[in-house]
């Protein structure tokens, strides 16, 4: 006899789907109902900022399943539907329309959304983000016309957009507040070998300054009542510098959709509070994704982590542990980028101030390398960089949490399971 149960997922992202996908895999056979705001099926993220965006593949190519999948396995898709809110007394999901739906074990998986760039004339044509479907569209239509860019920001988003859109043939400027790219997110290090991989294809960065306002047309006046805005001409930096744009993408980070879960009550901070098997404050109700913060025990503290890797995974883990199973998330994350001839994945979380040391196993110059990042003597992560078939070392190393002999780290002749 079928169950009884309903389990509601909120989000259609890749979490949600391969949530959906492990209960029925896992023989749960009551009902499953996976809500998402956003008229596509649940798609992956990471071919829209790299070969989508390239032209390379098709749209098609980042969904999850096959259009057909949902139905053949009794998974109740309800795209395009907007949940307002979360009873929990009552144990329901309230949605946009009105009605509600019950659930049992409810899982959140909302993702995260592009942070807006706070600055006047954001409401101008020609400001671009790259986050959903529809946007790496706009973006990659957008390329085609080639030009002047100037992307806001030097973090992950920023440094592949800049990468596409030299590609493309535009002439591209990054405006990052930092020092050197991707400095929160690898430290200086290993952001100056992106620095100066973009700036050996043409990119001009301006560091250490931030965009503080967007421009339009002068000549065209300023719009009526009703009418759009213009369109931007113009970005003015914190340095005073006026630098011409035909376009200019915001690629500042990402800010976790929270609003249901602290709406709804839930520990909330910098995400969905959650523990190691993914629960969050309240027993029956379960996060994934990037729109949670949960407990990982290989890193001994809550993180948050917005990679593909962290849906992938995430999402059947909490599955498991909504169907009452014994689950202990304790993924090491894992990134990966492609970037002109560059390909690297990482391990880890090498942000500045987890580090004291970064060790080298062959020249950052050649673009053949491996980095590690060293705290009190144990490797905390790893970057490999055109370097293939090492990360699972590098995790296994990360793990171990043991002081390693850094010379021997450093030698290309002694095999990382062996360090």
């Amino acid at each position: 006899m079928p169950s009884a149960e309903t389990y509601v997922i909120v989000g259609a992202s890749l979490a949600g789907a391969k949530a959906a996908e492990t209960l029925r895999g896992e023989g749960f056979d009551g009902t499953v109902v996976l809500i998402g705001a956003e008229a596509e099926r649940p798609y992956e993220r990471p071919p829209l900022s790299k070969d989508v965006l390239l032209g390379k593949a098709t749209p098609d190519s980042a969904y999850v399943h096959e259009a057909g999948w949902y139905a053949e396995h009794d998974v109740d898709l309800r795209l395009g539907t907007r949940v307002t809110s979360v009873d929990r007394a009552a144990r329901q999901v309230r949605l946009e329309d009105g009605s509600a739906v019950g659930y049992t074990r409810l899982l959140l998986t909302t993702g995260a959304s592009a942070r807006r760039l706070p600055v006047p004339g954001a409401d101008l044509d020609g400001l671009l983000y790259l986050r959903t479907m529809a946007e790496s569209a706009a973006l990659a239509s957008r390329l085609k016309q080639g030009g002047r860019v100037v992307i806001a920001g030097a973090g992950w988003i920023g440094l592949e957009a800049a990468a596409a859109a030299r590609q493309a043939g535009c002439d591209v400027t990054v405006v990052e507040p930092d020092a050197v790219p991707l400095q929160r997110w690898v430290g200086p290090e290993l952001g100056a070998v992106f620095g100066r991989l973009h700036r050996d294809h043409g990119v001009t960065f301006r560091l250490g300054e931030g965009v503080t306002e967007l421009l339009g047309d002068p000549a065209a006046g300023p719009a009526a009542p009703g009418e759009p805005h213009g369109t931007l001409r113009r970005v003015l930096t914190s340095s005073g510098a006026l630098l011409d744009a035909d376009f200019v993408i915001a690629g500042i980070g990402a800010v976790p959709n929270t609003g249901l879960a602290a709406d709804a009550g839930l520990d909330v901070d910098g995400g969905v509070l959650a523990d190691a098997s993914l629960r969050t404050s309240d027993p029956d109700i379960f996060a994934a994704g990037d729109v949670v913060a949960a407990f990982n025990p290989v890193l001994g503290r809550r993180i948050t982590v917005h990679h593909w890797s962290n849906a992938l995974n995430g999402g059947p883990a909490a599955a498991r542990a909504m169907l009452g199973q014994d689950v202990t998330y304790d993924r090491v994350p894992y990134f990966f980028s492609d970037q002109y001839d560059l390909g690297m994945e990482t391990a880890g979380l090498p942000e500045p101030g987890t580090y004291d040391q970064v060790v080298y196993r062959g020249d950052p110059q050649s673009g053949e390398f491996i980095a590690f990042w060293l705290s009190a003597g144990a490797v905390i992560a790893g970057m490999n960089v055109n370097v293939w078939d090492v990360n699972d070392d590098i995790q296994s190393l990360i793990r171990a949490a043991a002081p390693v002999d850094p010379a021997r780290l450093a030698d290309p002749g002694v095999p990382l399971a062996g360090v």
